[in-house]
């Protein structure tokens, strides 16, 4: 049977005996002149690399988990079809691990004078921006004995965005503000500033809240109701400093952060406030400021997806000064940061008197669910000592949290999946208390 393509030539230079083959075109002529002739117009009819025109079209942003679809198209000017091998390379993170060889590969083919388009589909395994690197092309020839290989830099930047996992409590959150608005059934008041209606008095109410004036016009006592206050600021501040590196089960503590601050943003555009952002260590990392209701939870996730930990200590009275400065006057402060002793004792809590003196303060720490469980085991003795370790250390953070509330600070401690709508209850609290 006779051998063709690539069989052929490795048959031909393997029956070339030891000391008689030379490695080079000479050798082969010398050998196998028709098989080198075969080679050289197959390499001739391979079509060109360098001439071929690509471009990019497609996704440029996807949140963290979710898929990006970038399509790539080749257009072929040349005369000889082209019979190829692409390989489209982007960063190791831009796919799950053990998925980039079938994800970034494609065979093509484009006939002479015309163009085709391939889809290269990304799924981010960490936030920030994947920038396309170079694209691989091996143009075959009809037989595939020898091919051409170029690259070509098609620039193409998709940005992967925090996944925001927070918004399924949206919802609840949304139906628990309408009735402090009151415009559900529920007719629950909030004891805010501004005032909303009269009605008639029923046992039990506030005697402080009785407006004597219109009682006085009426045969039956009036009472006044009041409205959850609008058009609140309030400052998110992202400790970005060494305690946010710190990973919680898969990720690092300011991504839990992140998708409780999203959370509360969410809701705090839904309820009329204005909400900023102030990401900070020893310098300001992001500030959001003045977006409009409907732009600010892009804007807040357009600005959190390049956000990386620095491995730094955060200068507090930079973080106190910097926050002062972005919230001229009295807003809701959310400072997003540690518990740990020495941050706070030794950072925050000098610094504190000026914030609370001019803003409601409320600090907002992610704990780690591993701690819980350790403080849970038994039945071994590792089990007791971890036991025991992890009681010291959710024993300080209490105190720690108590010494902030001696401040006049809010605190709310809680797990990754516990923090985001427990922050939200602490916010709907402070506004039904018309402490914002």
């Amino acid at each position: 049977m006779a051998l063709t393509g690539r069989a052929a030539l490795i048959a031909a230079l393997a029956s070339i005996p030891v000391g008689v083959w030379d490695p080079s075109w000479t050798g082969i002529l010398a050998v196998n002149a028709p098989l080198a002739v075969a080679c050289a117009c197959d390499f001739a009819l391979a079509a060109p690399v360098r001439r071929l025109g690509l471009t990019r079209s497609g996704d440029t942003s996807a949140r963290l988990g979710e898929t990006a679809d970038v399509t790539l198209t080749v257009s072929n000017p040349s005369g000889r079809p082209l019979r190829a091998r692409l390989r489209d390379a982007w960063p190791p993170s831009s796919w799950q691990p053990g998925t980039e060889t079938a994800a970034s590969r494609h065979d093509l083919t484009v006939p002479a004078g015309e163009r085709r388009r391939v889809t290269t589909r990304l799924r981010p395994t960490r936030r920030g921006d994947r920038h396309a690197d170079r694209v691989t092309i091996r143009s075959y020839g009809p037989l595939g004995l020898l091919t051409r290989q170029g690259t070509h830099r098609v620039p193409w930047t998709v940005r992967a965005l925090p996944p925001f996992t927070s918004r399924k409590h949206l919802p609840s959150k949304l139906s628990r503000l309408r009735e402090l608005d009151g415009r559900t059934s529920v007719l629950t008041r909030g004891e805010g500033t501004e005032f909303d209606s009269l009605r008639e008095y029923v046992p039990g109410d506030d005697t402080r809240s009785i407006d004597w004036r219109a009682t006085a016009r009426h045969s039956t006592v009036a009472v006044r109701t009041w409205r959850p206050e609008r058009d609140r600021h309030i400052l998110l501040v992202l400790d970005t400093g060494r305690t946010s590196a710190g990973r919680v089960g898969d990720a690092p503590r300011l991504d839990a952060a992140m998708d409780a601050a999203l959370l509360l943003a969410a809701l705090a555009s839904r309820a009329g406030d204005r909400v900023d952002l102030l990401a900070y260590d020893r310098r300001v990392r992001a500030l959001l400021q003045g977006r409009a209701a409907g732009d600010v939870l892009p804007s807040l996730v357009n600005a959190m997806a390049t956000l990386e930990p620095e491995l730094v200590e955060t200068d507090a009275r930079g973080l106190a000064a910097t926050t002062l400065r972005s919230a001229p006057r009295r807003s809701l402060v959310v400072l997003f940061t540690t518990l740990d002793a020495a941050p706070i004792e030794e950072g925050l809590l000098p610094v504190l008197p000026q914030l609370t003196q001019r803003h409601t303060v409320l600090v907002a720490s992610v704990a780690d669910p591993h701690v819980s469980r350790m403080a849970q085991a038994r039945g071994h003795t590792d089990a007791v000592y971890e036991a025991a370790a992890a009681a010291q250390a959710q024993s300080e953070r209490r105190h720690i949290a108590d010494q902030l509330r001696r401040h006049g600070v809010t605190v709310v401690d809680a797990t990754p999946d516990e923090l985001p709508p427990a922050l939200a209850d602490a916010y709907l609290e402070l506004k039904a208390a018309g402490r914002l």
